[in-house]
């Protein structure tokens, strides 16, 4: 797996996020590309807002027992895999403050580094190791950027 805490990674992931264009078309799913950048930047907005309430009781645990670790893997997503509420992004977005506002989440994350990251509790599966968040974040933009031919 690659790791989104290195430049060269970050800026690759970047150049092919600024490759995306209004027209872009996805090759398989359901999202235009504006609701594909708007839905990779929950992600991100999980762990700089506070816009989401933390699940609690069973449904953490259910999080933390059988999503988690498909999650933070290297296994790739499979492609049309069901998504989570939060993460369903239904109507149309400005395709240009989407790209910007991932774009800024990613250097900001780069910036932050491993370490910050290192033992910091996620917003669903409780405390991540740096190669777990990096799996998380590399993974799932990996997955929506394939997704879009970029």
């Amino acid at each position: 797996m690659k790791n989104i805490f290195d430049k060269t990674v970050s800026d690759e992931v970047i150049a092919r996020i600024q490759n995306l264009n209004p027209d872009s078309s996805a090759q398989w799913g359901k999202m235009t590309v504006d609701q594909m950048l708007a839905h990779c930047n929950v992600i991100y907005e999980l762990i700089y807002e506070d816009k989401y309430p933390k699940p609690t009781g069973l449904k953490k645990l259910l999080l933390k027992w059988f999503v988690k670790n498909l999650v933070v893997n290297e296994k790739p997503y499979k492609r049309n895999n069901p998504t989570a509420t939060e993460f369903l992004v239904t109507s149309r977005r400005d395709f240009e403050i989407e790209q910007r506002r991932l774009i800024d989440y990613i250097k900001k994350t780069l910036e932050l580094g491993e370490n910050y990251f290192d033992g910091k509790e996620s917003h669903s599966f409780g405390k991540l190791k740096s190669w777990e968040w990096n799996n998380m974040f590399y993974k799932h933009l990996d997955h929506h950027l394939t997704q879009f031919a970029v």
